[in-house]
């Protein structure tokens, strides 16, 4: 460090380093802004860092020492706050403190930018012009921004790596995985008497022997995880609910993955089959579709957010997220047609994911895995809750939405896939197209009118749900007026909140409280104006009574 700093003070000040002599209150958010600008003007130089330094005049060149947070723990806190305040949060590499005959010297050593991500400081971004610190102009912003759309990250050599950097289990893993795929092409005998470099170079996991980003995700030690600083490589379980939990998993990711799926807690679901009495039980989440869709997580995660991956368990779902947009179409290509890729955010190391039979690249995942997976265990399809620029979020339901739903599947195990999407939209409250209505109304899968539609009374009474299906169909109006009608004959008077009282229950479960209240409303109008009833109250404390035959309109003299 002593070499480096000599290095610093010979070269002077720049774009890529500052001087302070920095008293014990420098400001926090001055720093902020010297490492937002600093950061960015390292990656726009293609330099590993920019330095900030502590305790050596900017006039003279001299070393005066810094009492800046003399404190060790205090002095290292100034990564979290640092961390806090910046977009994407990132933070110093390393904070160097030397003890020289001439003072106390403090190297802040700063990480450039991610490629084709500014670092901002408290929602704003930082230059340097010359020694000057000023804001982040839009042409080196966009020069920044530019740099994303055709460099595959994963790809990237880190130098410094080596292969005993890698994992041995999981390197013993890959190479049985990699016999299982290729063994009717490749002689087994071949692949085990390929040196660990050779077979590397085969699995697409190194270029020339070099270490990739992809190998230290999927192989790496945990240990070596620094030689992706500042980028990110975490995956993060959290248990939400009654219970809180958490827990974070490190590369190697080819291991890391069945680890966190053991977190996950997974019962036992029942549903019992039309006419039988046994139930059908069924696990709660299936790890071949766990496992595809943590999978499909890391091989699109855009690891230049310097995020982490989140799995989140809730009681009944799972939520998965991971950084960056949905690269190439939309979830709806995928699973309601025969979408192929044609690029990738991450080539390298999707390849090799396909090589360690992680994931495929043609894809089949998320539609026959994911989809038709579920749709198999006859529990809700996963829903793309989210994807925007910033994140995808996929839902993974675990539990049942609608049994009868469930019911239907399972007596109809060749039902057509695209009427099981639309019926899985009806069941989570969604209105499929029109033309799609239609069809299933045709076939009387469904019933009632949009946007409240359920599943029909045949496949109800099918099923054995005839209680549940009269609870959510449509009553007929006559039924709900000669209720009131009956009730008015016997108890001669009602008010309002009697008359709700009544109708409340023969309303069908689908009405929200706001709806309900319409309905009633509209019902008592149409007999007023029918002449059938009149309140005798006023508007806020009605009191409605029949019309009497002798004071009913004469309509033959209208």
């Amino acid at each position: 460090m002593e070499e480096i700093l000599t290095r610093l003070i010979a070269g002077w000040e720049g774009e890529c380093v500052e001087f302070k002599e920095a008293t014990d209150n420098f400001s926090t958010s001055d720093i902020g802004k010297y490492f937002s600008a600093l950061a960015n003007e390292a990656n726009l130089r293609g330099l590993d860092s920019a330095w900030l330094v502590f305790g050596v005049n900017d006039k003279t060149r001299r070393i005066t020492g810094t009492p800046y947070r003399e404190n060790h723990e205090r002095l290292h806190s100034l990564k979290h706050q640092i961390a806090s305040d910046t977009d994407p949060n990132t933070t110093f590499r390393e904070i160097h403190e030397l003890h020289l005959p001439e003072g106390r010297v403090i190297l802040f050593e700063i990480p450039p930018a991610p490629r084709g991500i500014p670092i901002g400081w408290k929602t704003h971004h930082y230059a340097r012009d010359g020694e000057t610190l000023t804001g982040l102009s839009l042409v080196k912003l966009d020069e920044i921004r530019a740099q994303s759309v055709s460099e595959d990250w994963s790809a990237v050599i880190c130098r410094e790596a080596t292969l005993d950097d890698l994992d041995p289990t999981a390197l013993a893993k890959a190479r049985e995985i990699f016999i299982a795929k290729y063994g009717g092409r490749i002689p087994e005998t071949a692949i085990r008497d390929w040196d660990t470099g050779t077979f590397l170079d085969k699995a697409r996991l190194t270029i020339q022997g070099g270490i990739t980003r992809a190998a230290l995700i999927l192989l790496g030690k945990p240990e070596a995880a620094h030689h992706l600083s500042p980028y990110v490589a975490e995956l993060s379980w959290k248990l939400e609910g009654p219970e809180l939990a958490y827990e974070h998993f490190h590369p190697p990711f080819l291991l890391a993955t069945s680890r966190l799926y053991e977190n996950i807690r997974n019962i036992r679901l029942t549903v019992l089959p039309s006419g039988q009495l046994i139930p059908v039980e069924i696990s709660k989440y299936d790890q071949r579709i766990v496992l595809e869709a943590l999978h499909n997580c890391i091989a699109h995660q855009d690891y230049a957010r310097c995020e982490r991956v989140l799995v989140i368990e809730r009681p009944s779902e799972l939520l998965f997220q991971n950084a960056g947009a949905f690269y190439d179409g939309s979830p709806e290509d995928y699973y309601l047609s025969d979408k192929t890729p044609s690029r990738y955010r991450n080539r390298l190391l999707a390849e090799a994911m396909v090589h360690l039979r992680m994931i495929d690249t043609m894809g089949f995942g998320i539609r026959e895995v994911m989809f038709k997976g579920q749709a198999d265990r006859l529990l809700p399809l996963p829903d793309y809750d989210k994807t925007g620029p910033d994140h995808v979020v996929l839902r993974l339901q675990g539990r049942f939405i609608d049994e009868n739903y469930s019911r239907m599947l399972l007596a109809n195990p060749d039902f057509d896939f695209v009427d099981i999407v639309a019926l899985d939209r009806v069941q989570k409250g969604i209105t499929p197209a029109s033309e799609t209505v239609n069809s299933l109304r045709r076939r009387k899968l469904v019933e009632g009118r949009k946007p409240h539609l359920h599943i029909s009374s045949l496949v109800a009474a099918a099923t054995g749900q005839k209680a549940a299906y009269i609870r959510t169909r449509r009553q007929d109006d006559s039924f709900l007026e000669k209720l009131v009608l009956d009730y008015l004959a016997q108890w001669k008077q009602a008010s309002r909140g009697e008359l709700d009282d009544l109708l409340w229950p023969k309303l069908p479960e689908s009405l929200d409280v706001g709806q309900r209240k319409t309905k009633i409303h509209n019902l008592l109008g149409r007999l007023s104006r029918g002449h059938m009833i009149r309140n005798t109250g006023t508007r806020s404390s009605s009191r409605w009574v029949l019309v009497s035959e002798s004071k009913k309109p004469d309509k033959s003299k209208e």
